[in-house]
């Protein structure tokens, strides 16, 4: 149990895979005999999902924590820039409803709750617009930064938008050529145990058995070490969050179709669509509930989005995915952690799944054990982070479909209270009375800000008590000087951003690092 850790083995490549590897192999890097060895065995038969095309600004620190230079990146990834999500028809099946969770917090956040101030206005401007100008940036389509602007800096927060299996071919790359992680090219035909129970080396149709010290499931769905192996079972969230499958294709740009500078959900009768603007393709899905339409219907649906005919639609390439929410019962089990979606799934409202990878990476880089008898209770505090995270993620996203008004028994399904976590009962119960507070949130494992909260919450028109005591005559000036700034930046920055377009076909022509 003393045995040092020196050897990491990652089973799976994809996002997961070399984001991990990318990820323990720079904070961990190997120089003679000291250091972590990085070993990643992907099977070459296996292709990765390739849906998970949503980033959050987090991904920036990510890449360059990797020494990965932002343009190479956006040039061999298919990136366009993102700076948040736009909900359509959320609240009410109307083509003119629609509100943003941008990834600037409201202006002045941490030091005033503007929130206050724009509830007790007569306004009819929406929040996110009146306190950010990042909802302003997205309806006109244009970028965070200008071309002259430093790798991962800008002039707004942004996150990407980009093409998953050449992102994984990218990391990988860099990885095996910058950062010394091995790469073996093989396919996993058994598990070699150890006498105490732990893993001792996976074994290989080509290269026989791989040992390693610390093994990290990377195998997707199949969650071949810590499901199969090891028994760890899952935790079925389709009661709080429904949808449990999608229909995902690529559709190439039209004449005049700009490249979006959010990721565009789109509420439909059971579900909702997914529209993601890459830098040559738009990617679209639609996410619904087996259980209250039929896949008849969502094809449908999905058709009348696209606005194809019946043949044309023939023949574009539609996959069916399975993605009904869940996460494992523990995430770490023995000398085995499990990352990406062998850990678990929530649907993709929010695009969380890489954002846990790399959360999941961090946390594993950040208190990789010595020895294996400081794993155990390394692996401990582990599954107690992993599991508050999911849980909050969970809470996060069934708020989006507990307050909408639409009819449809979908959405009367997502008000009944049973479905709500008690949690999450209580916030609303606590916000009905208050705005969220910047701080409210404030644990190392949240990952949704009060800001986000307030974006969804008068997004979808929550109504909140006017405070009893009113606000001082001081935080009401602060607030009015706040928002006459947000006013000044939103036309400083329509006036000198680039669209998305134009700055990716600047990217594009820019010269290798």
């Amino acid at each position: 149990m003393t045995r040092p850790i020196k050897t990491v083995l990652i089973v799976g490549g994809g996002s997961a895979g070399w984001i991990t590897a990318g990820l323990l192999a720079s904070k961990h890097r190997r120089e003679g005999n000291a250091g972590l060895n990085v070993v990643v065995i992907e099977s070459p038969d296996i292709p990765t999902v390739g849906v998970g095309e949503g980033t959050w600004p987090t991904m920036r620190t990510t890449l360059r924590s990797m020494g990965i230079r932002e343009l190479d990146f956006v040039k061999k990834c298919g990136v366009s820039f993102k700076q948040g999500s736009k909900f359509c028809r959320w609240r009410r099946d109307d083509p003119l409803d629609f509100y943003y969770h941008p990834f600037d917090p409201p202006q002045g956040f941490g030091t005033v709750n503007i929130a206050e101030h724009w509830l007790a206005s007569t306004g009819n401007a929406s929040f996110s617009s009146t306190v950010c100008p990042q909802e302003k940036l997205c309806e006109s389509h244009l970028a965070p930064k200008l071309p002259t602007s430093p790798g991962y800096a800008g002039f707004a927060n942004y996150g990407y938008h980009l093409d998953a299996g050449a992102f994984s071919i990218f990391l990988r790359d860099h990885c095996v050529e910058k950062l010394g992680v091995r790469h073996v090219a093989d396919t996993m035909t058994g598990i070699k145990s150890a006498s105490d129970g732990d893993i001792e080396a996976v074994e290989t149709r080509e290269h026989g058995a791989v040992a390693g010290d610390l093994f990290i499931d990377c195998t997707g769905f199949r969650a071949l070490l810590i499901g199969e192996h090891f028994g760890v079972g899952m935790k079925s969230m389709s009661h709080v969050l429904f949808p449990d499958t999608a229909l995902a294709v690529q559709v190439p740009y039209e004449d005049g179709v700009p490249v979006q500078s959010a990721t565009v959900s789109t509420a439909q009768p059971a579900g909702w669509i997914w529209d993601v603007s890459l830098e040559a393709r738009r990617g679209i899905g639609h996410v619904y509930s087996s259980a209250h339409m039929s896949d008849e219907a969502a094809v449908a649906c999905l058709r009348e989005y696209l606005g194809k005919d019946e043949k044309a639609f023939a023949d574009l390439n539609v996959r069916k995915l399975s993605i009904g929410s869940g996460y494992r019962e523990i995430f770490w089990a023995r000398n085995c952690v499990a990352v990406g979606l062998s850990a678990g799934f929530l649907e993709p409202l929010e695009a969380s799944a890489l954002m846990l990878i790399e959360k999941s990476a961090n946390l594993i880089a950040d208190n990789m054990p010595t020895t294996r008898h400081a794993m155990d209770i390394v692996s401990k505090r582990f599954n107690e982070r992993l599991s508050r995270l999911w849980q909050h993620i969970l809470h996060f996203l069934k708020l989006h479909y507990y307050l909408s008004e639409r009819t449809e028994p979908f959405w009367i399904d997502n008000r009944r209270p049973e479905s709500l976590p008690h949690d999450l009962l209580e916030d609303l119960t606590l916000w009905a009375e208050q705005a969220p507070r910047p701080g409210e949130f404030g644990g190392p494992d949240e990952v949704f800000p009060a800001a986000s909260y307030q974006y969804v919450l008068y997004g979808m028109g929550f109504n909140t008590k006017a405070n009893p005591r009113g606000m001082q005559n001081q935080l009401k000036t602060v607030c009015v000087q706040e928002l006459e700034t947000v006013a000044r930046n939103t036309e400083r920055l329509k006036g000198m951003l680039p669209s998305n377009r134009a700055l990716l076909d600047m990217f594009r022509t820019a010269p290798e690092g």
